[in-house]
C-alpha cells in the first residue's frame, strides 16, 4: 500500500486494489494554509466535527463518509471506530474522537484523529495491536509531544507517522515537530510526501517516519 500526507491529519491510503481512503479532510482557511484537498476516494473518516477534520465534500468519486464509532466492514476492509476525546477531562472542553483502524493487506493502520489525552488500558485493547500509527504531536489541541511519546509506547506500533503539528502552513498555537523528534530513535526524514510499505518491509523496531505535505 502507498500512504501519502496531504497535510494536517490528513491522508490518503492507496491499497494495491485501487480502494483509496481519506483520513479527515481539512477546510482551507481559519488557520490552515495547505492546499486545499483534490482527491478522489472511495471511503471517508471522520475523526470529529471540526472543520479542520470534516471536509468530505471535498473529496470525489462518491466515497462512503464513516463518523461514528464502531466495527463495521466497508469495501471489504474491516474498519474499528474507537472513540477517546479531544482533551483530558473526558471531552468536557473539546468532546469526543474518533481512533479508525483498518485492516489493510495484512496491516492494522490506526489513524488517532484529535486524541486529546494518554490511553487507558480498556482504550488499548480495543485499538489493539497496531502496525502503522498516525498520531497527532502538536499538542494544544491535540496530545503533546510528551503525552505523544507515552501513546506510542503504549500502542507500541513498528511505524509511527507524526501528524497535525505546526509547520510553515498552519497558524494554530501547536508546536512544530522537534519536539517529538529530540531523542528518538530510528527516525527517517523523507523529501516526500508519501511511503510505499507492506507487511514485508515492515521495520523489526519503532521507526518514526517523517514525509513531506503534498499541499
Amino acid at each position: 500500500m502507498k500512504i501519502k500526507w496531504l497535510g494536517h491529519a490528513a491522508f490518503i491510503i492507496k491499497l494495491s486494489n485501487n480502494i483509496k481512503i481519506v483520513t479527515d479532510p481539512y477546510k482551507t482557511g481559519n488557520g490552515i494554509n495547505y492546499l486545499p484537498i483534490n482527491e478522489t476516494a472511495d471511503i471517508v473518516t471522520l475523526s470529529h466535527s471540526h472543520s479542520d477534520h470534516n471536509n468530505y465534500a471535498a473529496v470525489k468519486g462518491s466515497p462512503v463518509i464513516l463518523g461514528e464509532k464502531g466495527r463495521q466492514i466497508v469495501k471489504n476492509i474491516e474498519i474499528n471506530a474507537i472513540q477517546v476525546y479531544h482533551d483530558r477531562t473526558l471531552g468536557s472542553q473539546r468532546g469526543s474522537v474518533l481512533i479508525f483502524c483498518f485492516k489493510v493487506e495484512g496491516l492494522i493502520v490506526c489513524h488517532a484523529g484529535d486524541l486529546g489525552h494518554t490511553l487507558n488500558p480498556r482504550e488499548l485493547e480495543e485499538i489493539g495491536p497496531v502496525d502503522i500509527l498516525m498520531l497527532p504531536v502538536g499538542g494544544y489541541y491535540t496530545i503533546d509531544a510528551e503525552s505523544a511519546d507515552v501513546v506510542a509506547r503504549s500502542i507500541k506500533p513498528r511505524v509511527i507517522l507524526p501528524m497535525h503539528y505546526k509547520t510553515e502552513k498552519t497558524d494554530y498555537p501547536i508546536t512544530g515537530l522537534q519536539l517529538f523528534l529530540k531523542g528518538r530513535q530510528n527516525v527517517r526524514q523523507l523529501d516526500s510526501s508519501e511511503i510505499e510499505i507492506s507487511l514485508a518491509t515492515l521495520p523489526l523496531i519503532t521507526e518514526t517516519i517523517v514525509l513531506k505535505s503534498a499541499n
